[in-house]
């Protein structure tokens, strides 16, 4: 017994199987994988560093309140926040039907919700144009029978902005949808209570850190939308000049107002990496 026993802890000595009180060591990183990864970090953070190097910050406050700025952020403050409660309506339903429920061609619509993700914004904004411009398919119709008149206003920068960031948020959900259990909602209907209210007395406590992460997404998103957004909504102060629109308008004539709003949008990006930092920033 004790010759067997001195063999198996040989062999798994020799196998790398840790033992009790010793560090195990990590193997090293190979040079050929080190430099180029220093390389890539370097290469990602050496504009952002460089733009924190040559931000205004004596006369930043001064940049930030000025009639212009101040417009153009809450412009995007407030459309932001209202393309998030657009995406908020549509895109929670939308991501339970896609999750819950089976019907023809439901791989070709999930395809088709995701297409704005890897659509390129302006060709997005074409697209909302030719279908609710006065002129366009569904656009002319609100125009004659309703007055409603949506290109080049800021319900325009609105629906522009949920266009591009209602996808992030019904992948986020779906995808809490599809790792939450639905016993739980046929328990519910089997107790009497109707599919809705399954869901909303059920389903949707569970998967409420799935939306508030989605919701944070599509939020980030809208605020930094530019191209769909220009596009569609025009650029006009105060009525449809977002803070990227005044990035780019301001990089022309004043540079230091255009570093202060990237600076504004930089700090919007790292919070909302912070809030979500349980979801890919954990350590493993």
């Amino acid at each position: 017994m004790t010759r067997l026993d001195t063999s198996g802890a040989a062999a798994d000595t020799l196998v790398g199987v840790p033992q009790r009180g010793r560090r195990v060591r990590r193997p090293g990183v190979p040079l050929p994988l080190l430099l180029p990864a220093l390389v890539g970090l370097a290469f990602l953070l050496l504009p952002l560093i460089a733009l924190l190097v040559r931000a205004p910050w004596r006369t930043l406050s001064d940049q930030l309140t000025s009639t212009q700025v101040w417009q153009a952020l809450q412009l995007s403050l407030v459309s932001a926040t209202a393309a998030t409660g657009v995406s908020l309506v549509l895109g929670v339903p939308l991501a339970w039907l896609l999750a819950r429920t089976t019907f023809p061609g439901r791989g070709v619509v999930r395809a088709l919700v995701t297409l704005p993700l890897v659509l390129p914004p302006v060709v997005g904004g074409v697209a909302l144009l030719l279908a609710l411009g006065r002129n366009g398919v569904v656009g002319r119709w609100l125009d004659a029978w309703f007055g409603i008149t949506l290109p080049f206003t800021t319900a325009g920068v609105v629906v522009a902005e949920a266009f591009v960031a209602m996808p992030f948020l019904v992948i986020s959900v779906e995808g809490t949808l599809r790792a939450t259990d639905p016993r739980y909602e046929e328990a519910a209907t089997t107790l009497g209570a109707s599919r809705f209210t399954a869901f909303r007395r059920v389903t949707l406590p569970l998967i409420a850190p799935g939306i508030a992460a989605g919701s944070v997404l599509a939020w980030a998103r809208a605020l930094g939308e530019f191209g769909a957004t220009i596009t569609f909504a025009g650029n006009f102060p105060g009525r449809t000049q977002t803070m990227p629109l005044a990035v780019y308008l301001a990089l022309q004539n004043d540079p230091a107002a255009a570093i202060a709003l990237s600076l504004v949008l930089l700090a919007v990006s790292i919070a909302v990496l912070a809030g979500l930092r349980d979801r890919w920033m954990t350590a493993s």
